[in-house]
């Protein structure tokens, strides 16, 4: 994961051309299923285009929520160079992309990691977390405390002692750092529950109807987007914005934090919004492409 962290850097202060991705949504298949069409290019550089479904009931088929696949082209000739699984793909860049924000917004001394949701994801984020920053302990909650628990078990097989906690409140009263990536659509993590000068850290909400924090989680908060798409489909922000407790012009881009364009303000609780962008997607594919192939 720390490997993926400085090309997303770079790629984020680079020219690229990524249109706003497509978004169906799949009422016609019986559920809330959606389909991501997300295409992204260089100037004289490689293209490339996720085709991604997010089907929430496949965690009770066993299946997994997020599917897909990612098609590498040259940028020379247009031919296809790789085919991607989409799935691994977006775990990989989901996470590194949230640590590369939590690398610049993380306070340098956090003691408690917390992670919220005990899906795949939340293996990959806690590992993106751990290689920008160090911490004393990592914590997981899930409503599942059996699924918390396997979470931690593999995880302490890999050398990064987690514990569990079934007490969401306490634990993110402890929490320096909070990710979340569940697909809840109430919010699980409350203002008043935030220590001063911590970090939230958003993955989950992909729409409207989709939050993991309340109002109060972004009221006075610098927050951080990696697209600002994520002011209108995501539930944490699009709510927040409508009841005005945030303020448009306060939100900054990942873009612009990483040039520096935006400075982080040392005593504000910070948080970090991210709806996924193709610009990221192709970031990741060309340093996966790169370590086995002539570049594109």
């Amino acid at each position: 994961m720390g490997s993926l962290i400085e090309p997303l850097r770079r790629a984020f202060s680079s020219p690229a051309s990524s249109p706003k991705r497509a978004h169906y949504d799949l009422a016609e298949h019986g559920e809330s299923g959606t389909l991501l069409i997300m295409p992204a290019w260089r100037p004289a550089g490689a293209i490339g285009v996720k085709i991604a479904t997010v089907f929430p009931g496949n965690a009770d088929r066993g299946l997994p929520t997020v599917a897909g696949a990612y098609l590498l082209l040259s940028g020379d000739t247009g031919q296809a160079c790789a085919a991607i699984d989409g799935r691994a793909l977006t775990l990989l860049r989901t996470a590194a992309v949230s640590a590369l924000a939590a690398d610049s917004l993380a306070r340098e001394d956090p003691e408690v990691l917390l992670m919220v949701g005990t899906g795949a994801l939340s293996r990959y984020l806690i590992e993106g977390h751990l290689a920008v920053r160090k911490y004393e302990s990592v914590v997981i909650w899930g409503r599942d405390i059996r699924k918390a628990e396997a979470v931690a078990k593999d995880l302490d097989s890999r050398g990064w002692p987690v514990g569990v906690n079934a007490d969401l409140e306490r634990a993110a009263r402890t929490a320096d750092v909070i990710s979340c990536a569940t697909m809840s659509d109430k919010a699980l993590i409350r203002g008043a529950w935030l220590k001063s000068k911590s970090h939230l850290d958003l993955v989950g909400s992909f729409k409207p109807n989709m939050r993991e924090a309340d109002d109060e989680c972004m009221r006075g908060a610098f927050i951080v987007v990696d697209t600002f798409d994520a002011l209108t489909e995501s539930g944490d922000l699009e709510g927040p914005l409508a009841r005005s407790a945030v303020d448009r012009g306060h939100v900054s881009s990942l873009e612009d934090l990483i040039e520096r364009k935006t400075p982080v303000p040392d005593t504000y609780n910070t948080v970090f919004k991210s709806v996924g962008v193709a610009l990221a997607d192709l970031a990741v594919a060309e340093q996966l492409f790169a370590r086995n192939n002539k570049a594109p």
